[in-house]
């Protein structure tokens, strides 16, 4: 049997997976003060890494990121309880967040908020949870019997 041609899908995905993942970051850390956050974020950065996996295939893929996807979801939960658990300590409402600015050498003034921590809570969850699923049906694509 022949093999399909993907030298144009090869070509053309290193250009577009690199361009998916700088807005799926900017998606990510521009989501508590505008529209984004962890959940677009992630399946933006999802969309990225399966279209790699069309392009190079699941092996060369496995091989590069070795993530094993299903442990992000604990992990994104685990962060995103945390920091809304954080405000009861300061005996305030649940999910209340909060932002402070520093000052870092050569870029200047930064804003860092509790928003982010919990959008980066989110993202891995939706990340970790996407992947998951989208890889299970493809895995078992080959079960079904007619």
């Amino acid at each position: 049997m022949h093999k399909p041609n993907n030298l144009i899908l090869k070509s053309t995905s290193s250009l577009i997976v690199f361009i998916l993942l700088g807005f799926a970051v900017y998606l990510l850390l521009a989501g508590h003060n505008s529209p984004g956050g962890g959940f677009v974020g992630g399946l933006t950065t999802t969309a990225a890494v399966l279209l790699m996996f069309m392009a190079y295939g699941e092996e060369q893929v496995n091989k590069i990121i070795r993530i094993n996807y299903i442990q992000l979801i604990p992990l994104g939960l685990l962060v995103a309880i945390l920091t809304g658990l954080g405000s009861l300590l300061f005996n305030v409402p649940f999910l209340t967040h909060t932002f402070g600015t520093f000052t870092i050498p050569l870029v200047g003034e930064v804003e860092l908020a509790t928003a982010m921590l919990f959008d980066l809570g989110v993202y891995f969850t939706v990340f970790g949870s996407t992947m998951t699923i989208i890889l299970t049906i493809a895995s078992d694509r080959g079960s079904v019997k007619e």
